[in-house]
């Protein structure tokens, strides 16, 4: 891997490491001096936080967070486990008192739906003062373990609610890691128990290779067949095919979370270092990163689909300042979304209009034009707020959602919605002709206007699609049918080096480098291994085998996993563009001491429900 790749990778990892994991429940605090007076000075010449409330700001930020959990809603017995924990544990908590401090009871999140969400003041160190909590404690374990519970951050929840999943959505998260987001839409998918394969899948992507196992490991949690795992850079995240009916399409996704990597100035609640770390620098390097991937998401959005954009940061230069230059450069294909019925008993902040940039060294900037050109390279255009005001009030930034600490006693946060009205305008604008051109929209979004031109039909492949996908494996070298061309005289960065160009960034070339994954391999119609696992089982003759496959083509199989056949049409068609960890759930598990009994697989304890229903 080359200095900038591993430069990109860590960028996308910056402010990532527990944004979706709960410090409250496990996190000591260790004795560190919460002031940085920097980031005061910062934040008060910005006036994000109402007149009379910045001092409740700052303490409310040097506070613990609080812990919160989330019942896995989809689950039979999320009612059992729920009344349990008010019943049994929560009851006897509020009687509580430890070293003269009373235990608050927890309280469900107001806004969450069907009280499946909870707070309270508790951490680790409370709970094991007390053997009472220490069951409590144990209890959590085990239920999360298990999949019944999970263990987020409040605001976290936030997104995936606002992207309004139901089960027959195609979806991506494009940084996914570590995956409490991942496994809500996993779990908003199967809504409906009675449909053990929804009709939609969740593509859970992350740029680095060993948090793509945190992902899978929240995945296993939930057995769902309708889960893929892979490892991109988000910015440049490959276009994927399907097959319908008997011709190639451009897979669109209905809904896609798009919550970048940020400074992380939102969590300094949790996670302390922050308060060290903290600098204006952090924003303005992570900008640009931002804005591709926003860009990239788009582009892979389908015509009516959802895109929420969202950042663990309070910052308007990795907020505001990324939807704008977005949405400017959509010109009308996108629209901000109004999401304020959405939750009712959440409190926000209205996204702000006007915002300044400020240096390292302390200077500040106002306009693109007080910039001096040393400092171009580091300072972008589209960092600073439109000035137009017919522009401006045509974006509806205010529609944006900005989550303040101290009015719910919560994290920092920062989420706004995005509607795809239209194909995004270089795509129709500067498309790169084909031979033989893939089929339209039309099949993804049920729009038949959504391709209305061939110009549109062959320009449907998202902007920076990799015109090339190098892979040391099996396979080799192979060009992506749907290529771009970036048009003549447009940016060559996310920003633009013109300010009135709106056009794509550059084509970038994906390198599968290190990747050493053992391929997917369906099993055929007459493969001799289910032969004798369908006789054993007595398994229906409906029973859907060719959506059965394997991490091997040679030598006996160890495992058999499971994928919806939405997931496998994803996979047969993609598999030298993908870079898949791990997809399905595994249903049958080699044990060789069965063959004298008739078959040498045993049911995979992963699978006993999704079985039960097929």
């Amino acid at each position: 891997m080359g200095k900038r790749s591993r430069q990109r990778q860590k960028n996308q990892n910056a402010g990532r490491d527990d944004r979706d994991s709960n410090a409250g429940w496990g996190a000591g605090y260790a004795d560190i001096v919460k002031e940085n007076k920097l980031f005061e000075h910062y934040y008060k010449e910005q006036g994000l936080v109402p007149e009379g409330e910045f001092e409740e700001f700052m303490e409310a930020m040097r506070e613990p967070l609080p812990a919160t959990i989330r019942i896995t809603g989809y689950k039979s017995h999320a009612k059992e486990i729920l009344h349990c924990l008010k019943e049994k544990y929560f009851r006897d908590i509020q009687e509580l008192e430890i070293d003269g401090q009373k235990i608050e009871a927890p309280q469900p999140l107001s806004w969450y739906p069907d009280e499946q969400a909870w707070h309270t003041n508790m951490s680790r160190k409370i709970i094991r003062k007390s053997p009472l909590l220490e069951k409590f404690h144990q209890f959590l374990i085990s239920e999360t373990e298990s999949g019944n519970i999970s263990r987020q951050e409040a605001v976290s929840m936030i997104p995936p609610l606002l992207l309004k999943i139901e089960p027959h959505h195609k979806i991506l998260d494009m940084c996914a890691a570590p995956g409490s987001k991942t496994a809500q839409l996993i779990e908003m998918l199967h809504s409906d128990m009675e449909v053990p394969f929804p009709e939609g899948f969740v593509i859970a992507n992350d740029v680095d290779n060993k948090r793509c196992y945190l992902l899978v490991h929240q995945a296993k949690r939930l057995n769902s067949p309708c889960i893929m795992v892979v490892n991109h850079d988000a910015s440049c995240i490959p276009t994927l095919q399907i097959n319908s009916d008997g011709r190639k399409d451009i897979l669109f996704y209905d809904r896609i979370l798009c919550d970048v990597p940020c400074s992380g100035d939102g969590t300094m609640r949790k996670n302390i270092d922050v308060w060290k770390k903290w600098t204006t620098s952090n924003s303005l390097h992570l900008h640009g990163l931002q804005l591709r991937i926003a860009v990239r998401g788009v582009e892979q959005l389908a015509v009516g689909g959802r895109m929420v954009y969202s950042t663990c940061s309070l910052n308007p230069i990795e907020d505001e300042a990324v939807i704008a230059a977005l949405l400017e450069k959509s010109e009308g294909s996108l629209e901000l979304a109004d999401a304020s019925a959405d939750l009712p008993g959440l409190k926000w902040m209205p996204g702000v209009t006007s915002w300044k940039l400020m240096t390292k060294e302390g200077q500040w900037y106002s306009d693109w034009s007080e910039v001096p050109k040393s400092r171009h390279t580091q300072i972008r255009p589209t960092m600073f707020p439109p000035k137009d005001p017919e522009k401006v009030a045509n974006l509806h930034l205010q529609r944006c959602m900005r989550i303040l600490p101290h009015h719910q006693n919560t994290g920092g946060f920062f989420v706004a919605v995005l509607v795809k009205k239209a194909p995004m305008p270089w795509n129709k604008r500067y498309p790169k002709l084909r031979t033989n051109p893939l089929s339209s929209s039309s099949a993804q979004t049920g729009d038949p206007s959504a391709a209305s031109s061939p110009a549109d039909a062959s320009s449907l492949l998202p902007e920076g699609t990799p015109e090339e996908v190098e892979e040391d494996g099996p396979g080799g070298k192979t060009e992506v049918e749907a290529e771009h061309e970036v048009p003549p005289g447009d940016s060559q960065e996310a920003g633009g080096k013109q300010d009135s160009v709106c056009g794509p960034p550059p084509s970038k070339k994906l390198r599968l480098f290190g990747y050493k994954e053992d391929p997917f391999v369906f099993l055929t119609e007459d493969d001799p291994v289910f032969n004798t696992i369908q006789s054993f089982y007595d398994l229906s003759p409906s029973f859907p085998k060719l959506n059965v496959l394997t991490r091997t083509h040679e030598g006996k199989k160890r495992h058999l996993y499971m994928v919806s056949k939405e997931l496998r049409n994803v996979l047969q068609n993609n598999s030298e563009r993908m870079k898949v960890i791990n997809t399905g759930v595994k249903v049958w598990s080699r044990n060789s001491d069965g063959a004298e009994f008739g078959c040498a697989f045993r049911l995979a304890q992963e699978v006993t429900h999704t079985h039960a229903h097929t």
